[in-house]
């Protein structure tokens, strides 16, 4: 072999050893493995030591997801407008509001109307969170939600990711003074059954000591729909509590109350000796103004919202029934007979058998073409035309409104059984 080639051979050889040198020193590093060579300061660190690197992002949603597993995204893509057709207004269905402004509070660490034993929302536990229950028709009252049909499952999967996580609420912006931002029930809503819980939800997280009988307070007018004539009742909770999941939340438990059919008066203390407040010991700013959020934009004030409670009367086919719930309270006043301020002179509802004579078979004094009860035959008789507000003279009656359908119908019953005394 020739020096030339000798050469060349070694040349080769030594080009191979260094090769396999730089290899030997260049492993592949994971992310812990990185973040401990930059600590220590390691070289291609980059780092002097006592920092991190910056963590990797986040993993996308999976393929198909319509939202990400964060509460903004889950409220917008799901809450919005999927349940709030159901799960809004003034008298959302079970009492749960999912519109944006409620629906954290109303989920977060409250129980379930269904199934008490259950929270809505459980943080850091989705399987015993009853609004996954009710996503995934596992749970053990009523159906899958929303009704319509069955979500898909990697949007379910988003959900308990953000429960899994802890079901933060990214939208909180923290803003001096504390206000209150929802209430269920809502204000000036009329409900058909009396509620289980009042809920306040609060713009900040609360100092759970201020939060009691002192400062969350729940009152009956009575009976008279006024809270200045010394007859007013105040209601006591089973419970005050700021749920553990979500302290940006109060809840005044009812389990035992008896609420009547009444008006009633939710008052959230921020003035006086003792007032709701946040971590920082900001007073509550509660005034309600135009609407919630509640506050003026200065700290203390008293938060005051009303609600009433009027069960649907259900009552039978039968004159005594009709007038006791009807003709009686409802149109004696003008009807009244000679000198009534109805001036309709020989219609008098003060009484079953008056009522009787002066509606069976008597002919309209407003339109003589009809007859005011004809027995058997409610379509043409006048006095359901002027419930209905169909008549050909006139408005509807009772002028304070139209009665509740039920009413009307057992109206209309009477008269198709024979309008019986």
């Amino acid at each position: 072999m020739g020096n030339i080639q000798l050469k060349n051979v070694l040349r080769a050889a030594i080009a191979s050893l260094l090769m396999a040198g730089l290899l030997s020193g260049c492993p592949i590093e994971t992310y812990d493995d990185a973040k401990s060579a930059y600590n220590s300061g390691g070289s291609g660190g980059g780092g002097s030591g006592g920092g991190n690197p910056p963590p990797p992002p986040p993993p996308p949603p999976p393929p198909g997801a319509s939202f990400g597993p964060v509460f903004s995204e889950i409220q917008a893509g799901l809450f919005t407008p999927t349940c709030t057709s159901c799960h809004g207004g003034a008298t959302p269905q079970a009492g749960l509001n999912l519109e944006a402004a409620s629906s954290y509070a109303s989920l977060v660490g409250i129980n379930s109307s269904q199934d008490p034993a259950l929270q809505l929302v459980n943080p850091g536990n989705p399987d015993i969170s009853y609004l996954v229950n009710k996503l995934e028709a596992t749970a053990a009252v009523g159906t899958v939600m929303p009704p319509s049909g069955g979500i898909a499952q990697v949007d379910i999967d988003m959900v308990r990711q953000w429960i899994t996580d802890g079901a933060i609420d990214d939208t909180v912006v923290v803003a001096d003074p504390i206000t209150v931002t929802s209430l269920t029930p809502a204000p000036n809503a009329s409900l058909t059954t009396a509620p289980t819980q009042v809920v306040a939800g609060f713009s900040r997280d609360l100092d759970v000591s201020t939060v009691n009988d002192m400062t969350f307070v729940l009152t009956a007018s009575g009976g008279d729909g006024t809270f200045n004539s010394g007859n007013e009742v105040q209601i006591m909770a089973a419970s005050i509590s700021v749920p553990g999941g979500n302290p940006s939340t109060a809840v005044f438990d009812l389990t035992g109350a008896v609420l009547l059919d009444d008006t009633y008066r939710v008052t959230l203390f921020g003035a006086g000796a003792n007032v709701i407040m946040d971590l920082d010991a900001n007073a509550l700013d509660g005034e309600l103004i135009t609407g919630l959020p509640s506050g003026n934009g200065v700290a203390g004030g008293d938060f005051v919202s009303l609600f009433s409670v009027t069960t649907p009367i259900v009552i039978g086919p039968t004159l005594d029934q009709i007038q006791a719930v009807v003709f009686g309270p409802k149109c004696s006043s003008c009807h009244s007979g000679n000198g009534s301020t109805s001036g309709i002179n020989d219609m008098d509802l003060r009484n079953a058998a008056s009522s009787l004579a002066t509606l069976v078979n008597v002919t309209s004094a407003q339109d003589s073409n009809f007859t005011r009860v004809i027995p058997g035959d409610p379509a043409n008789s006048y006095v359901v035309h002027k419930l209905q507000g169909v008549a050909t003279v006139g408005g509807a009656m009772p002028p304070t409104g139209m009665l509740p359908a039920a009413e009307i119908s057992a109206i209309e019953q009477w008269i198709t059984d024979g309008a019986l005394p």
